[in-house]
């Protein structure tokens, strides 16, 4: 098959390395992958390792949308400005090796199964669920690597989110859209102040929230923290280019004056969450701010796999994008306006159950020429989806088919699209076991 091979191809199932690979996917396999929100789990787990969170300062990144974003290019500025830096992310799209990073560099599956072995009665003991069991792990491993600074990516919510038991330097939240309404409220308010409550006495808060409703919840509860809060200065529209190679734009800054900053990563969004990172390593201690020279080129070359991340394979353009909610579609369909893509567009689509499928769906529908709807194979059951009914309740099936098997389901878009371009999206499984399939996961060959 012309550019699938279908995963493991070649892989000697035999290999040391693949059998280390193995044992890294299986880790805490008798953990709840369900969500129970509460801290007392985790803080009694690190207490049981001596609070290894402890032995470093963090950076906390919350918000709905663009936290991995912020994260890795916090994390890539800090590394060039000469700082043993941990970045802790989730989830992961294809290895759960992805989720920890030190020194811009993937543990080895060897060395993390040896940090996993050192806490091995600790999930049993303390009934964790297997977030909060990756976060200690995460954490811990950032105190045996020797860690100087770790920048740190809010699960779900804040207020009683795993990683809400750091004490860091600097807080950042992207935005508040609708997502998780079963677990942080039924209205942006309610949801708003879920987030907000990894704000901390005294801590610097930086945003790029615009709501005004919103922003009146975040200087009541910075208030009630004595937090400064901050809102990042963001560029004006005229000054900000998207293409296919990344994105640019010019930033007037109060530290470092004007900037003209290069990012690959796409998007218009992706201009709020490189302000962000900016801001917040602005308003960090005098002796962790960057160099206006360090900062331009780390920024200029941040990794962050599966948001807007365009390929070219055997001649057909990809685009991958894990837009969950329709907040996260409304930033695709963004980025889709401002690129010059080989047409006709084919959507690749599975989204999980509990999303709001049918408005990500009909605004995905509104600039792409048709769309496969399918199953991603690592979706937790009580979460799938079923893509029959979907097309069944969205009311318009034309230019729509469905296709269960999701390796089939590629082949499918591949084959529509023709010289065109796929899009796959609607969740993290879906770009994932897409990036698996064409052999572009980002830990291929390391």
């Amino acid at each position: 098959m012309d550019g699938i091979t279908g995963g493991q191809e070649g892989q000697d199932i035999r290999s040391d390395s693949y059998i280390l690979d193995h044992r890294v996917e299986g880790l805490f396999p008798s953990l709840s992958s369900g969500i129970c929100l509460g801290l007392k789990r985790t803080r009694d787990a690190l207490k049981i390792l001596a609070n290894p969170h402890h032995s470093y300062r963090t950076i906390h990144v919350g918000g709905t949308n663009g936290k991995g974003s912020v994260a890795s290019t916090l994390a890539a500025v800090l590394e060039m400005a000469g700082f043993r830096t941990g970045c802790y992310t989730s989830p992961h799209l294809c290895s759960f090796r992805e989720r920890i990073r030190v020194s811009g560099k993937f543990l080895t599956p060897k060395r993390l199964l040896s940090l996993a072995e050192d806490m091995a009665d600790i999930p049993g003991r303390c009934g964790l669920t297997f977030f909060e069991a990756a976060t200690i792990l995460g954490l811990y491993a950032f105190e045996q690597e020797g860690v100087e600074i770790a920048v740190v990516e809010v699960g779900l919510g804040g207020r009683l989110d795993a990683t809400n038991v750091i004490t860091p330097e600097v807080t950042g939240i992207t935005n508040i859209a609708m997502d998780h309404s079963d677990y942080l409220g039924s209205s942006l308010q309610e949801i708003a102040r879920e987030k907000l409550g990894i704000v901390k006495p005294h801590v610097p808060l930086i945003t790029t929230e615009s709501d005004p409703a919103l922003l009146e919840i975040f200087r009541e509860v910075t208030s009630q923290n004595k937090a400064p809060l901050v809102r990042a200065k963001t560029p004006a529209a005229n000054h900000v280019s998207i293409h296919a190679d990344g994105t640019s734009f010019h930033l007037e800054t109060d530290k470092w004056g004007a900037l003209q900053i290069e990012t690959p990563l796409i998007g218009r969004h992706q201009v709020l969450n490189t302000c962000l990172a900016i801001e917040m390593l602005a308003q960090m201690p005098v002796e962790l701010r960057p160099q206006s020279d360090v900062l331009r080129a780390a920024v200029a070359g941040v990794k962050h796999f599966g948001r807007n991340q365009i390929e070219v394979i055997d001649g057909r353009t990809w685009l991958f994008d894990v837009a969950h909610n329709p907040a996260g579609t409304d930033s695709l369909i963004d980025t889709i306006d401002s690129l010059d893509l080989p047409r006709p567009l084919v959507a690749l689509v599975g989204v999980l159950g509990d999303k709001d499928w049918k408005t990500m769906i009909s605004s995905l529908m509104s600039r792409v020429d048709q769309a496969v709807l399918t199953q991603p194979p690592s979706v937790p059951f009580e979460r799938c989806w079923n893509p029959e009914n979907v097309e069944k309740n969205l009311g318009v099936t034309e230019h729509l088919r469905v296709e269960k098997d999701f390796e089939q389901a590629v082949l499918q878009a591949r084959t529509d699209a023709g010289n065109g371009t796929v899009v796959v999206t609607g969740s993290v499984h879906t770009v994932g076991s897409a990036l698996q399939i064409l052999n572009k996961e980002p830990l291929r060959g390391v």
